[in-house]
This record gives C-alpha cells, structure tokens and sequence, in this order.
C-alpha cells in the first residue's frame, strides 16, 4: 500500500509531533505533508524520507504566526496532488483535513480535535488570540472573519473517508461541530522510556510539582503559577511559547520556567517531581500518561483528555473549577494522600505503542477493504 502522511504544520515539538513519529515506526516509507516546514524548531521530522510543504513555506511569519492566514491554509492543503497514493492518513487539528483526494485513494483522519479556535475553544481564542501587539486588531479580524472561517472548515471536514478521534472527548466534538461518526485510537506513549529510571535532573531541591506544556494562553499555565506563588511551594514548568515573557514576570521565588530541556532531561523531571500538574482542559493530554508511565500521579483539571487517561484517587486526583482556590484546595488535599507507583505505571500501561499500533492497523484494514 502506497500511503502518505499530512500534518498541519511541522515547526515544533509536542504531542502531536509524537503521534506522527509513531505513525512513522508503522509506516517509515511515508512521506510527509504540511503547510510549512521548520527544520530546525521541528528537527524530529528529518526521520521522514521526504518532507513536502506548501506555497505557505516562503510567506513572512507563516512558521511562526499561522494565525495571521486562517483563509489561506485550506487553500495550501487543497494544492497538494494525491493521485499517486493509496491511502493518506492526515493528523489534524486545523486545515490537514481539507485535502483533496480522488475515489481511487482513501483517506483517513485521526483527528485530534475539530479546529480549536473556531469551535471548542473559539471564545478563549477571541479573548487573547496570543498576537502580542497585534491582538486588539487581531480580534476584530477574527469576529468579523470567523463565520467565512467556520463554513469553510465544515466543507474541509467533510473530505475524509472515515475519523478516527484521540479520546472520547474529540469523538463527541466531532459528532457536535462537524457531524461526523468515529471510533477512538489513543494516542501511544512510549511507556518504556519514562519508566526507565533516569539519574536526577539536577534541581537544588527535589520537593517539586511539574507542568510540562507549551505556553500558550488556553494551556492555563498562568493559573498554575498563581496557585503555587500563594502557596509558596515548588513549581518548575517545561516548555516554550509566545507566553513565556509573561509567565516569567508572574513567577514567584518558588516557580522555575526552563524552556526546553531535551528527552532525557524531561524524563527526570517526570520521574523525580511530586506530582504533574494539568491546568488546562485537554483533547487527550499525552503528558499525563507520560506522568503516570513514569510512577508520578497527576493533578488535573476535571475535564477533556484527562478524565479519560487519569483514575481519581488512584493515579491522581481532580480540581473542579480553572481558579486559583480550586486548584489549590486540590494541592492541598494532594498533601495528604499516598499513591502506589506500580499502580499508576499500570495505568500508562492502556496507552503503550503496541496497542496503538494493533488497533491503527486494524483500522487501516478495515477502510482499505471497505474502500476497494
């Protein structure tokens, strides 16, 4: 089977990028897709054969600020030609989606959310749309652009053959916003590599929560640093994003921003911390499992992905509200409570790579033979 991969954009490193590298070990002779391409801020995709952007590649800011050509990237995917595959398999949570495809050529969606900033999340987005200067006439443009937006993206969801959707969440999303049926594939965690014990990071304390996430407004970082300043304990954040100037300048003595720190440095981290914190609603929110692989129970806020992935009061526990007392009342009650590693692994154990890959593939097979 001649199969390609399509991805929105490949210019960073997340939990999306993971699920690509996995689709990869199932499919190394793929190439991949996408509206534009960093080879240095996404460095993991030089394992692909072939990397092809689109028309977007030379356009100013387009690695950086997508959302300064909302109107454009459908049209970037649609100039992508297909004809020569069988399947193509698009990871999307924008415009990926809205390729062409001829009824020779099957394609499937594993989709990890419907796109954010028109639907789940649309009203966040409108409130900080994250474009520094240019956001007060960012949201203007945004009000007055989003319903064009929103017709175009029902027409780019209705292209794919078949959905598959990254938690139950995505899938009811999906039925909501686009009208589409799905099943459910968890994304794979390689749950080997965080449990492998690995020597201590290198902190000058050990008694620390961790949040692990870009920083981006609706990851809700800033809640978690407001939380941890009142509480005076350690708090240490990993990641990078247009909001890391800001969430310095709210950090306490207690909170520790490091940026980027690399795999083996980021294992530590998960493997020697108190607890993950999880402000954010997620669609499935991979680093709780990586979390839990890694022995270390969670702290989440009770919506989205992590009420899927997280057992109350077994490998974590739950905060109801996105304020700063609810989220420190459950500190707090974390303070007092026990957890057993071997059980919480156990748990990361539901989303290993193998049955990702098992039940992937099983749905490959099953779109292949309906299709032909």
């Amino acid at each position: 089977m001649n199969l390609a991969l399509v991805y929105d954009r490949v210019v960073k490193v997340g939990g999306a990028e993971r699920i690509l590298l996995a689709l990869h070990r199932l499919w190394p002779e793929a190439p991949l897709y996408t509206s534009v391409y960093d080879s240095v801020g996404a460095g993991w995709a030089k394992v692909f054969p072939q990397v092809t952007s689109s028309f977007l590649q030379g356009w100013p800011l387009a690695k950086t600020h997508h959302e300064l050509y909302p109107w454009l990237a459908p049209l970037a995917f649609e100039s992508f030609n297909f004809d020569q595959f069988d399947l193509v398999i698009s990871v999307a949570s924008a415009e990926a989606k809205t390729i062409v495809t001829k009824p020779q050529t099957s394609h499937l969606c594993y989709c990890l959310t419907p796109t954010r900033y028109l639907w789940s999340h649309h009203q966040s987005y409108l409130d900080a749309p994250g474009l520094g200067r240019f956001s007060r006439l960012g949201k203007k443009v945004f009000a007055a652009a989003a319903p064009y937006l929103k017709r175009a993206d029902l027409v780019g969801a209705s292209r794919p053959d078949h959905y598959l959707a990254i938690s139950q969440t995505v899938k009811k999303r999906l039925k909501k916003y686009y009208h589409r049926d799905s099943e459910v594939i968890y994304p794979p965690v390689d749950t080997a590599k965080f449990s492998k014990k690995i020597t201590n990071y290198g902190l000058r304390f050990t008694d620390y929560f961790l949040v692990v996430s870009r920083l981006t407004p609706y990851k809700k970082v800033d809640l978690a640093i407001k939380v941890f300043n009142q509480l005076r304990q350690n708090l240490v954040i990993v990641g990078s994003g247009r909001e890391e100037g800001r969430l310095k300048s709210l950090a306490g003595p207690s909170v520790y921003l490091l940026g980027e720190v690399g795999e083996k440095n980021l294992v530590s981290l998960y493997q020697h911390c108190r607890a993950l914190v999880m402000p954010q609603e997620e669609d499935f929110g991979i680093v709780a499992v990586e979390a839990q692989a890694a022995g270390r129970p969670v702290i989440a806020f009770k919506k989205g992905g992590a009420t899927e992935t997280v057992v109350d009061n077994k490998t974590g526990i739950f905060f109801a509200a996105q304020t700063v007392d609810s989220m420190a009342a459950s500190v707090k009650r974390f303070n007092s409570l026990k957890f057993n590693a071997a059980a919480i692994k156990s748990q990361a154990e539901n989303f290993n790579y193998d049955t990702f890959a098992k039940n992937l593939k099983r749905q490959v097979k099953s779109l292949w033979k309906n299709h032909h």
